[in-house]
């Protein structure tokens, strides 16, 4: 399964107005669990930092894609500058327009690799989410983004885990997203890789327990097949996610408030 075609044909549609791609982006927010899972975690870390008197000045997006959690970000955090780095430069280029249109002077996209790009001192936080089984080289990432940290700064990252992470069961079986590199972490190698590269403490846990497992059938997995079998689906797919969806949304707030001793997915922060 690729990703990338069925989202040029979303973008198609969403991209044709400011309004309705931030209704894509919100769309998003719901129908995806790791971002349950980083917002809530980010909510809290900002919140104690703010409360101690230190607030957020300076974020990069590190993988951005097409904008989503700097978006949301540049609105929870609207006086903090934000960096997001892409490799396609017509990503970057459409995002640049985007932002510059609903009036977010301080977000910034540059075309750069995360295995390369750092500014020494620079962020507070770092925000990896769904890149780093799309990379080979992974701690050269690491290592540039505990070097564009400040001291104190926290490293955020959703990833898929070694647990059945991008549907990957049982040995010799493929990734159901072919543009990764790997099937997923194993929850001591990612700890182990962060501390090596830079980073002076490490906290993982499991997301996508047996709640989000489900959901992700429901609300992703599902609907992307169908939709790569056929154009005729995304006139259905509203229809599709009247129906589900409440049925997702009770199994996202399940999975994001319960501790899973194993999960699809994790979340890691790293401190320098």
């Amino acid at each position: 399964m690729q990703y990338d075609p069925v989202k040029r044909r979303l973008g198609v549609v969403f991209n044709s107005t400011p309004f309705l791609r931030k209704v894509f982006y919100r769309l998003l927010d719901l129908l995806l669990l790791r971002s349950w899972h980083i917002q809530r975690e980010l909510r809290k870390w900002i919140t104690e930092r703010t409360a101690a008197g230190k607030p957020v000045s300076a974020v990069y997006d590190a993988g951005a894609g097409f904008g989503q959690y700097t978006c949301w970000l540049s609105g929870l955090v609207p006086k903090a500058r934000i960096t997001a780095i892409d490799v396609k430069e017509e990503q970057v280029a459409d995002c640049n327009a985007f932002f510059q249109r609903i009036g977010r002077p301080q977000v910034k996209f540059e075309v750069g690799d995360v295995t390369r790009y750092q500014q020494a001192n620079s962020f507070d936080l770092v925000v990896c989410v769904d890149v780093m089984e799309h990379i080979l080289e992974d701690e050269a990432a690491l290592r540039c983004y505990s070097t564009s940290l400040k001291e104190g700064g926290m490293l955020i990252i959703s990833t898929p885990s070694d647990q059945g992470g991008s549907d990957v069961h049982e040995e010799g079986e493929g990734s159901f997203i072919e543009e990764h590199v790997r099937d997923g972490y194993n929850i001591d190698d990612i700890r182990a890789k962060c501390l090596r590269n830079g980073f002076s403490k490490v906290e993982a846990r499991y997301s996508y327990g047996a709640p989000g497992k489900i959901s992700w059938k429901l609300s992703m997995k599902w609907p992307l097949l169908l939709l790569q079998a056929s154009k005729l689906f995304f006139i259905l797919l509203p229809f599709y996610y009247v129906l589900t969806y409440p049925f997702a949304f009770v199994l996202n707030m399940a999975d994001v408030r319960m501790k899973h001793a194993t999960g699809t997915g994790l979340v890691v922060k790293a401190w320098k």
